[in-house]
């Protein structure tokens, strides 16, 4: 089985692109982008878990995922500290725990992805899971931007801020759980940060972000994909994607700098 060898494998990363990138865009504009680099490492004593006890191991990912995402909103409301903090405090025992609990020879696999190929249970749920994200987001893009820019107003057109905080956790850690699928969880939160930062280079306003940051996650995947599948298709194509990803960074940065 090939990378490309499946429609249904390809149409997954891409739709799933879609959703890291308009997740991405708020993560940035919430100060937040680097959150996507640390949740995906709290899915990692789940996937640990699912090694060493033979089940699935997006099952695991869920599982602390969801956890870690309660217990960062609750600490969060509780402390009154910033996201990224709380975060901070998820992640560390996060990181030592799945590094201890998975298997040496599941490690790799677990850090960086595999691309095998899908069920139709898989793919229909992650299709779902894409698509809740992209829906989800679109449908309450004004609320999220009204809470970034006037959360005053926001609160007197009596908006639930701690219920949007809590919902965009929740879409921001199912993001990265379907990423860990293709990027696992040392690189899921890449493809939240990096399209989100190139994106925030090309545009001028939000509607531009939006778009410039989907285009670059969709490039990045798409050619991330097709590079892997030429050139190296022995390998999870994970890497390959950061590395592109990061490269329409840097040229997007020059273009700004010539500009």
């Amino acid at each position: 089985m090939t990378h490309l060898g499946s429609i249904y494998e390809v149409a997954l990363a891409l739709l799933f692109a879609i959703a890291a990138g308009l997740v991405g865009s708020f993560a940035l504009m919430k100060r937040m982008v680097l959150a996507g680099d640390v949740i995906s490492h709290v899915a990692l004593p789940g996937i640990g878990l699912a090694f060493l006890f033979h089940f699935n191991p997006l099952l695991g990912g869920a599982a602390t995922l969801l956890a870690g995402t309660l217990l960062i909103w609750q600490l969060q409301k509780s402390t009154g500290l910033a996201v990224d903090a709380m975060i901070g405090v998820v992640f560390a025992g996060s990181l030592a725990i799945g590094a201890l609990l998975t298997p040496q020879e599941d490690l790799v696999e677990a850090l960086f992805g595999s691309y095998q190929t899908l069920s139709l249970p898989a793919f229909l749920i992650g299709i779902a899971a894409s698509l809740l994200i992209i829906l989800s987001v679109l449908r309450f893009k004004d609320h999220l931007l009204l809470s970034l820019f006037s959360p005053e107003m926001a609160r007197a057109t009596s908006i639930r801020l701690d219920r949007l905080n809590l919902g965009y956790l929740l879409l921001f850690s199912l993001t990265v759980l379907v990423g860990l699928r293709f990027l696992g969880a040392l690189l899921a939160g890449a493809l939240i940060i990096l399209p989100a930062a190139t994106g925030r280079r090309l545009a001028t306003h939000v509607s531009q972000f939006l778009f410039c940051t989907c285009a670059a996650s969709l490039i990045s995947v798409a050619v991330g994909l097709l590079v892997t599948h030429l050139f190296l298709p022995s390998r999870s194509p994970g890497p390959v994607i950061v590395i592109i990803s990061a490269l329409l960074f840097l040229a997007a940065s020059l273009r700004k700098v010539e500009a």
